[in-house]
């Protein structure tokens, strides 16, 4: 039995790894960033260590990361959807929480008005601004001001506002940032 409770440990501390990268990322920092931002306290290389799962984060210097990262302790721990799954939101990916239909989320395209994003209350404005610039990025398309969102998109945004997919489309329309294609 010890060698069960082995793998479900290095399985969380992969998991844990994984929310604490995407975390950095959605702050755009670099491992060196965040080094350099702690005066040392966290080596680029200790934090990727943590990132892989190959290290053990202990409480204390989770707490101390959270606050480095300016988010509370819970959001930097894999949540309860994904305990039994490593974090997957593909389109009816294992790791996608039951609670999000993958059948009838069809609805109409949803674009974003990147203009529109500057009029959004500050968190939601960083949030799905950091979201949308990472999409541009790996579209290599930065001179359109209107953006179309995948469904597997609509997904990980919804996921970061804890929210379901359909009230994330909703939440759009009523910022005023979704437009119709």
């Amino acid at each position: 039995m010890p060698h069960d409770r082995e793998d479900g440990d290095a399985s969380y501390s992969i998991r844990v790894g994984a929310r604490l990268r995407s975390i950095r990322k959605l702050k755009n920092l670099s491992l060196h960033a965040v080094e350099a931002r702690s005066e040392g306290e966290f080596r680029a290389s200790v934090l990727g260590a943590y990132e892989r799962g190959e290290r053990a984060i202990s409480v204390l210097r989770l707490q101390r990361l959270a606050a480095l990262y300016e988010v509370s302790v819970d959001q930097l721990l894999p949540g309860r959807e994904d305990a039994a799954h490593s974090l997957d939101l593909r389109e009816g990916a294992a790791g996608a929480p039951p609670s999000w239909p993958v059948a009838g989320e069809e609805g109409p395209p949803v674009v974003i008005d990147l203009n529109g994003l500057e009029r959004l209350p500050a968190e939601e404005r960083e949030l799905i601004g950091r979201y949308v610039g990472m999409i541009q990025v790996k579209r290599q398309d930065f001179t359109s001001r209107r953006l179309a969102i995948r469904r597997d998109d609509l997904r990980a945004l919804a996921f970061l506002f804890e929210t379901t997919p359909a009230i994330m489309r909703r939440r759009l329309d009523q910022l005023g940032v979704s437009v119709r294609a």
